[in-house]
């Protein structure tokens, strides 16, 4: 798929009790732990060795043994970050053939979904993605996005929404309403 980018449906999914498999305790496997965490996740970390990286009490369970497909039994997504490409594409190949998605770090070639780079303020969540092609530019970016996301962004996205709540509960449309003054007084447009 020379030109067509093979990760181009971009989606936020509510990970809040969702049973996530991370397979890797080291650094990266921590950072991971560690994202899935503050969304929610209910994680089961899975690793022959929990490096000190490794905040456990992120994990809703932990498993101190190589890889097992038992280890699939009851996620619905999988992350692997063993450092290892043959064992991350196992993993894959038996995550998928449950249906699992799943994502495999710094292997492209191996996930159903890749992370993107994300800056966050309050409730507003920039994320971007170079389909894979250069973690470095991604994370270029979403420093810059970084840069708009102030603490004036994330309480405006609150106010909206609760501007937003109360035309709704008055029986009427938001799609009437140009929030654009709103927006461009804290972006300053």
């Amino acid at each position: 798929m020379t030109g067509t980018a093979r990760f181009a449906y971009p989606v936020f999914l509510d990970l809040h009790d969702v049973p996530v498999l991370v397979v890797g305790g080291g650094p990266i496997g921590a950072r991971k732990v560690a994202g899935l965490h503050a969304c929610g996740a209910a994680v089961r970390l899975v690793a022959e060795h929990v490096s000190d990286s490794v905040e456990r009490t992120k994990c809703a369970e932990i498993r101190e043994h190589r890889f097992d497909d038992a280890d699939l039994d009851g996620v619905r997504l999988v992350v692997t970050a063993t450092g290892d490409r043959a064992t991350d594409a196992t993993i894959a190949t038996q995550a998928r053939q449950r249906g699992i998605w799943t994502n495999a770090a710094d292997q492209p070639v191996d996930c159903d979904f890749i992370l993107p780079a994300i800056a966050t303020a309050g409730r507003v969540t920039a994320a971007i993605s170079t389909d894979g092609a250069s973690p470095a530019l991604a994370k270029a970016l979403r420093d810059r996005c970084a840069q708009l996301l102030t603490d004036d962004v994330a309480a405006l996205a609150d106010e909206l929404a609760a501007q937003r709540a109360a035309v709704k509960a008055r029986g009427e449309s938001t799609e009437d309403i140009d929030w654009s003054p709103r927006i461009d007084a804290v972006l300053g447009e």
